[in-house]
């Protein structure tokens, strides 16, 4: 079953997308995603601001592996000007779609006009896109949440604006700013984005199995799916979602060997491009999304806190069970 689309020129093999995720989708985590078969991967979201400064952060943020493609890097800001003229800085790097983050709901972002905050100024948005996407041949995108407290926010109207403005597709998170995770999303408002719009539209929200996946496609008519937290720690949900669409057939877990191996090559990607020091404790958080649900996940991720190196990692998960 051919299950390939395309946003802009950029072919995709599978509508599986690998949502933009801040301080989780870091080259090893988009790496294992890809492997595990992610169609479209996106990298954590980047300040147009931080790259206008040369900021040597952000630029290991955008840092690409070639195994990756296609990947979407995720802008963030609301300058239209600054940021076409950052996208039009940047677009040699490899790159394949421009996405301008229209969702975040940290406050830190928002109080900053940022993020959601955009939701609150559709003539905003459409100036951003039509100014990125005037700047730069590569595609770009948008994502989007369906609401903003105390504002009035339309979203099938922001959609039609972004895809007026020049925008290749558009992602919807089926939820509002001050929901931030909470409750359930709302699928109904992507099924009408997607109605309103002919740019393909990227669901997100609550999607955790390929059962799921399954409901929100027909119940939207949505292209593709996102999918942010229910991928922490579980880069095999790419595989079992494409298996299942293929075949109708819902694949096992992996067991706490797959884990196991699976953390632990995590950790030598971590520690290989970012020094065994930051490495492992940025592997902290994911030790206890990966183990979570496991027997003795407790006590596991309360040890994964204390782990110094790559050799007290090992240990940890050499335990008996």
């Amino acid at each position: 079953m051919n299950r390939m689309w395309k946003i802009g020129s950029v072919e995709i093999e599978n509508p599986f997308v690998l949502a933009p995720m801040a301080g989780v989708t870091d080259l090893p985590f988009r790496g294992l995603c890809k492997e595990q078969g992610a169609g479209l991967i996106c990298t954590e979201m980047v300040s147009a601001k931080a790259i206008s400064f040369h900021n040597k952060n952000t630029k290991a943020l955008m840092e690409i592996n070639p195994k990756e493609h296609p990947v979407s890097l995720q802008l963030f800001g609301n300058e239209p000007e600054l940021m076409a003229e950052v996208a039009r800085s940047i677009e040699e790097q490899p790159f394949d779609i421009l996405d301008i983050n229209m969702g975040c709901p940290v406050p830190k972002v928002v109080n900053n006009g940022e993020g959601s905050a955009l939701l609150k100024d559709p003539a905003l948005i459409g100036k951003i896109v039509r100014e990125i996407s005037h700047a730069i041949k590569k595609p770009v995108t948008a994502k989007i949440r369906i609401g903003f407290e105390g504002y009035d926010v339309d979203p099938v109207e922001i959609a039609k604006i972004i895809e007026d403005a020049g925008g290749a597709a558009v992602a919807v998170h089926g939820r509002t700013r001050q929901q931030y995770y909470a409750g359930e999303a709302n699928w109904e408002v992507i099924g009408r984005i997607k109605d309103a719009v002919s740019i393909p539209v990227i669901g997100n929200g609550d999607v955790d199995s390929p059962l799921k996946a399954e409901k929100m496609m027909k119940d939207t008519g949505c292209d593709s799916i996102m999918i942010g937290r229910a991928v922490r720690g579980n880069p095999w949900i790419f595989r079992e979602m494409n298996h299942y669409f293929e075949t109708g057939e819902l694949l096992e877990k992996p067991d706490p060997k797959e884990i196991r191996e699976m953390i632990l090559r995590h950790a030598r990607w971590q520690i290989e491009l970012k020094g065994e020091f930051t490495g492992i404790r940025e592997m902290r958080k994911h030790v206890a999304w990966y183990t979570s649900g496991m027997r003795h996940s407790a006590g596991l991720r309360r040890e994964s806190n204390t782990i110094e190196n790559y050799e007290s990692l090992e240990r940890l998960l050499s335990k008996p069970e």
